[in-house]
């Protein structure tokens, strides 16, 4: 009975910790590649790619500037919260992950790219 009572326990501690990495967060709007090509003309837009420099380096969209997930806190002075905020990387979890920092560190307008780099064509 207890050892039941602790796997389910167990369970929905796994299954919660898993809902709030893999769910989108509140506030942050999810785009296609397809999406993204008609928004790269707005000059009232903000684009960055979060992956390496050097991932950016063999691979990059013209209008993205590189802020690597790693440095985004120190530099996420560089980018205006009055703009919106696009972020790709290479498959959609560091821009995910770094949606989530952008809209902690008070930006109101973000939009991740589903897919990243790995669907854009």
């Amino acid at each position: 009975m207890l050892g039941t009572l602790f796997n389910i326990v167990l369970f929905i501690a796994v299954a919660w910790f898993l809902y709030k990495r893999l769910a989108p967060a509140k506030g942050i709007r999810n785009i296609s590649t397809t999406e993204l090509k008609s928004e790269l003309k707005n000059k009232d837009k903000q684009f960055i790619d979060v992956r390496t420099p050097n991932e950016f380096r063999t691979n990059h969209i013209r209008e993205f500037k590189n802020i690597p997930l790693n440095d985004l806190q120190k530099k996420a002075s560089e980018l205006s919260k009055e703009k919106e905020v696009f972020v790709i990387c290479q498959s959609g979890m560091r821009s995910s992950n770094a949606s989530r920092l952008l809209k902690k560190m008070g930006f109101e307008k973000i939009t991740n790219v589903k897919g990243g780099m790995s669907a854009w064509r």
